[in-house]
């Protein structure tokens, strides 16, 4: 039997968004692990040529979702529950270093920032807006790397939450986790704002190990095998 084709995005879809759509589908389990990626159907699905779905795949490869074997069609990597772990313990301690600078070296201004974000993202949550706080999310992290003050340390939890960004939105699928999210924010808030180094690190560790668990349970949960009956 002939497998229906998915349909098409638009004409005309960026890098981005096309690695964007590929690896929530990925690791929601719409796309099992060892599904064939060809290009050219790909580039039908999506609206675009080869060379920008080349370009995609190369982002999703680096993420860990995409095995690209040589003089082979790219296909989609098993997730490991270790492989999963090993990325979020590297962004905790990243981020926690984020945090312990930011809180002793942000600006007024940047703490007034990221203060009215948090504040805002309270309405959100309330409305159950998870795509708007998911944006809010990003730009509160964001505020954090800029406010450490860091170029090298931006940089690089920039590039390792790159990696880890389609995990870290299945989270917010799980019911009740934007009101558990922003109270972990609250706490990381609350922290920077009274300068308090070390609470503020410890808030983003335990903040990320909750993200990690969160994670992995929508993960596993998409990809474990269906009940036999």
């Amino acid at each position: 039997m002939t497998r229906p084709k998915r349909p098409l995005v638009r004409s005309g879809t960026t890098v981005e968004e096309m690695a964007r759509a590929l690896a929530d589908e990925i690791v929601r389990g719409t796309l099992a692990p060892g599904t064939k990626l060809g290009e050219g159907g790909l580039g039908e699905r999506f609206g675009v040529s080869r060379t920008p779905v080349r370009e995609a795949l190369g982002h999703l490869s680096a993420m860990g979702l995409v095995e690209r074997p040589p003089n082979r069609r790219a296909m989609v990597a098993p997730i490991t529950d270790r492989r999963l772990t090993e990325m979020f313990e590297a962004m905790g301690e990243l981020e926690a270093s984020c945090a312990r600078l930011a809180a002793a070296r942000m600006t007024a201004g940047e703490r007034n920032a990221l203060d009215a974000l948090h504040q805002g993202a309270r309405a959100l949550v309330r409305a159950g807006a998870q795509e708007a706080y998911e944006a809010a999310n990003s730009r509160f992290h964001g505020l954090l790397y800029e406010g450490c003050h860091s170029g090298y340390l931006r940089d690089l939890v920039v590039a390792t939450r790159n990696r880890v960004s389609p995990f870290r939105r299945a989270q917010f699928r799980l019911p009740g986790r934007l009101e558990k999210s922003w109270d972990e924010h609250d706490a990381i808030v609350r922290a920077i704002l009274r300068g308090d180094s070390e609470a503020a690190a410890q808030a983003v560790r335990a903040h990320l190990f909750t993200v990690s668990a969160a994670s992995a349970a929508f993960v596993t949960d998409r990809h474990a095998p269906p009940p036999k009956e």
